[in-house]
């Protein structure tokens, strides 16, 4: 009896397997079938991802997934943007909500286990800010102070591994977190450099104290564990766009305006996946 029960539970592993298989290697074609591409976005974090006034979808992250949607569909418009979260970007890869993470999404070892990374287009670091004249230089002035996190985020990660003496206090999403900073509910906030940059121009009381902690990430495109025929289109795509020079052409036209004088394409944008 357990011999049968043993061989029924591999054969149903088996074609369970064959099924995620099959169903991953059909991607593409089910999405030219159903004439729309689900890519999953932040609508909070300008200048990557957010809703503007008129509640439409702008952003950097934006910007790319609107030329996936027309290189695949032959239209620009056949993308429906999931609205996401940093501490769900994996789950809605795994349960199907979506074909496509571009969510500011930084590529770590921990991530790759779960989902695949396509080829970077952005590159990123830590960074902390606090208000202007806090008396707060560096890590080590954050000692009995209270930092601000967001859930799910690689400063999550950092602080909790590395510096887990320093009190914490996280949220969800992004507008709380800034929100919290603002509200003097913590001392200082940690988050991508790149979004702090653009953040403190926009709010002059703050300042990066800050600029690089850690280590020197990448962004990418994740897609579900296994789907490689999105992962090859996607990494074909942005290896194409570099002869566009594309991604400093998206930088001009979204984080350009949002970042001072001293942070050029350069320092932010990679080009047909190349570090």
């Amino acid at each position: 009896m357990k011999k049968i029960f043993l061989l029924s539970f591999l054969m149903a592993l088996f074609f369970s397997a064959c099924s995620n298989s099959s169903s991953n290697e059909n991607s593409i074609e089910k999405i030219k079938q159903q004439g729309i591409i689900r890519i999953g976005v932040f609508g909070d974090k300008p200048p990557f991802g957010y809703l503007d006034t008129q509640g439409k979808n702008q952003g950097y992250d934006v910007y790319f997934a609107k030329r996936i949607a027309k290189e695949l569909l032959g239209d620009e418009t056949k993308v429906q943007f999931v609205l996401v979260e940093a501490a769900n970007r994996v789950e809605f890869l795994q349960s199907n909500k979506v074909d496509l993470i571009l969510a500011n999404f930084t590529k770590t070892p921990e991530r790759e286990a779960v989902v695949d990374f396509a080829l970077p287009y952005m590159k990123v670091a830590l960074g902390v800010i606090a208000p202007k004249n806090s008396n707060i230089y560096g890590i080590d002035d954050l000692k009995n102070k209270t930092l601000i996190l967001n859930k799910g985020t690689t400063a999550d990660a950092y602080f909790t591994k590395n510096m887990p003496e320093i009190k914490t206090i996280k949220f969800d999403q992004n507008t709380e977190t800034f929100a919290a900073l603002i509200g003097k509910r913590g001392d200082a906030l940690s988050h991508d450099n790149a979004l702090l940059f653009a953040w403190v121009k926009e709010n002059p009381n703050f300042e990066v104290i800050i600029k690089e902690l850690g280590n020197k990430d990448v962004i990418a495109p994740a897609v579900k564990k296994g789907d490689q025929a999105m992962l090859d289109f996607v990494n074909d795509l942005i290896m194409k766009l570099e002869g566009e020079n594309f991604f400093h052409k998206a930088y001009d036209a979204t984080l350009k305006p949002f970042f001072s004088d001293d942070v050029s394409a350069d320092d932010v944008v990679i080009e047909g996946g190349k570090i």
